[in-house]
């Protein structure tokens, strides 16, 4: 078992980390229920999903609603999408002028096309003046009132890599930290991601560093923190279906052996904690139609039927789902929680494929030029 032999504390600003452990912000995925049902596993920092500066700015209903926490979520950290430095300032004024958040991120790293063609997420640092000045505006607005970080990738693909040069700007444009995924934005989510990217940023940085990509355990992030000299981890995929994993990463980093894993009913009664808190935010129809997504995650690895599995994949409200889990541990009885998935990726995994970005992104990388379109006005992802 890998074991921490260097941990100091983690602090963004003036605001503690401990234990030095992130969600990310997974669209779709990170509301407010699962971010509360993953927060009383343990401590951390609970990232909420991806806000878009411009429609922060416009104040649409659908990002209003996003940035709604619970009076249970604290500290409250927001991640911001930009590509304007102008709006992502005016953004980052509103969230501090309102005490709408302690912490916020920008969002530098998301790989998907409907974000990359349009020049930001994982393309932005191609354009270094562009990355410079959004990161610059952002940071000044806040004024130190609240911790301003970066979420990033390695670049576009091997051969427009940015990750480093992108970490020495945002350090000197005031950024508190900076969180490398150890992939770029042609890998997605497949491949192995390469720690020793990260450990280079470290080498690079005075700031702390976080490391992303392939914690799947809790020795995961001991092994990545050991490797690479981060002073903390990000956790996305491998918390799906699994809100206790913040329970083993708190005892590794307290260099406590203990790991949870619970059995079938235990399992069950998360998933129905899980539900109505969506319900409790979305109306119980809504929030049992979003719960579905997370079912197949819940129970990967146990013994349920295929039937039974896409009955719970259906429910409507939360007397299905309290009549599919009756009868879920009716017919299977009780049942340990399945070791051979320990260690097993989760979530989605696609192969390389060729970044979308806008016509002539990659000829020009010195010009400020905001892409025409770039500042999309929707949230989430």
């Amino acid at each position: 078992m890998a074991t921490l032999t260097h941990a100091q504390p983690l602090q963004f600003g003036a605001l503690p980390v401990d234990p030095p452990v992130v969600l990310a912000p997974m669209a779709g995925i990170t509301t407010s229920a699962y971010r509360r049902v993953c927060r009383q596993y343990g401590a951390g920092l609970y990232v909420s999903e991806m806000i878009t500066s411009r429609a922060l700015v416009e104040r649409t209903p659908l990002t209003m609603q996003m940035l709604r926490f619970h009076e249970s979520e604290t500290p409250r950290s927001v991640q911001l999408y930009a590509v304007d430095p102008a709006v992502v300032g005016e953004a980052v004024r509103i969230l501090v002028d309102e005490d709408r958040a302690e912490h916020i991120d920008l969002n530098m790293g998301c790989p998907v096309p409907k974000v990359t063609r349009k020049g930001g997420g994982a393309a932005l640092p191609w354009r270094r003046n562009l990355f410079r000045a959004i990161i610059g505006s952002a940071v000044q607005a806040a004024a130190g009132r609240v911790p301003v970080t970066v979420k990033m990738r390695k670049g576009i693909d091997p051969e427009h890599e940015t990750y480093l040069e992108a970490g020495r700007i945002a350090q000197e444009e005031g950024i508190t930290a900076v969180a490398l995924h150890g992939r770029t934005a042609a890998q997605m989510y497949g491949g192995t991601a390469d720690w020793s990217a990260i450990a280079a940023l470290v080498a690079e940085l005075d700031v702390p560093v976080l490391g992303n990509g392939d914690i799947w355990e809790a020795n995961d992030a001991l092994a990545m923190t050991e490797q690479t000299g981060c002073a903390g981890v990000v956790v996305g995929r491998g918390c799906l279906g699994r809100p206790w994993l913040f329970a083993d990463l708190a005892n590794a980093f307290a260099g406590r052996p203990d790991r949870l894993r619970p059995k079938l009913s235990e399992v069950a009664g998360t998933m129905r904690e899980h539900a109505a808190y969506l319900a409790e935010d979305m109306g119980e129809q809504r929030g049992a139609r979003d719960f579905r997504k997370h079912v197949s995650w819940y129970l990967k690895g146990f013994r349920v039927g295929s039937e039974l599995r896409q009955q719970l994949g259906l429910i409507g409200d939360l007397a299905d789902l309290d009549r599919s889990l009756n009868e879920l541990l009716e017919q299977t009885g009780e049942q340990d929680y399945p070791e051979s998935i320990i260690g097993l990726a989760r979530g989605r995994s696609t192969g390389t494929r060729k970044v979308t970005l806008p016509e002539g992104w990659l000829e020009d990388r010195d010009t400020c030029a905001v892409p025409f379109g770039a500042e999309i006005d929707v949230s989430g992802g």
